[in-house]
């Protein structure tokens, strides 16, 4: 059997319908089961309020900010007394930005670091989403035929 075009694209969607707040749980959980420490959490309005009527006592503790992406980071101890930062697309298809700080790194630096990492993870989202929409408009509307 020929699978069309149109039906393998149809078929990038289908795991994009898992609720975001049961994905953010599933990475938290992998992430802590090797060690990273759930720093804080990067969450849309959308996920936002679809949380609102979940059980969010697994990341209450944690700092969560309004964002335009769902994204988590993580830190934990890496080697020569440094300290691994990871932030984590919430997402599928894993995608994540690395970066480790000295000890003795003033704290401004890391922060700003660790902004200027977010701002990228914000630009793969856009360049990914742009890509998804012209996917999306080349498949053919399925409720018109």
């Amino acid at each position: 059997m020929i699978v069309p075009p149109t039906e393998i694209r149809r078929g990038l969607f289908e795991n994009l319908t898992m609720n975001q707040i049961d994905r953010l749980f599933e990475i938290v959980t992998t992430y802590e089961k090797h060690g990273w420490k759930l720093r804080s959490v990067l969450m849309t309005a959308e996920t936002s309020a679809a949380g609102a009527d979940r059980d969010m006592t697994r990341i209450a503790a944690t700092p969560i900010e309004a964002s335009t992406i769902d994204a988590i980071w993580f830190s934990r101890a890496s080697h020569d007394k440094r300290e691994a930062w990871e932030l984590r697309l919430v997402a599928d298809t894993p995608y994540a930005l690395f970066e480790t700080f000295a000890a003795d790194e003033p704290a401004e630096l890391c922060a700003d670091m660790r902004l200027e990492m977010e701002e990228r993870m914000r630009e793969h989202v856009e360049k990914l989403t742009g890509e998804l929409s012209l996917i999306k408009s080349e498949i053919p509307d399925a409720s018109a035929s």
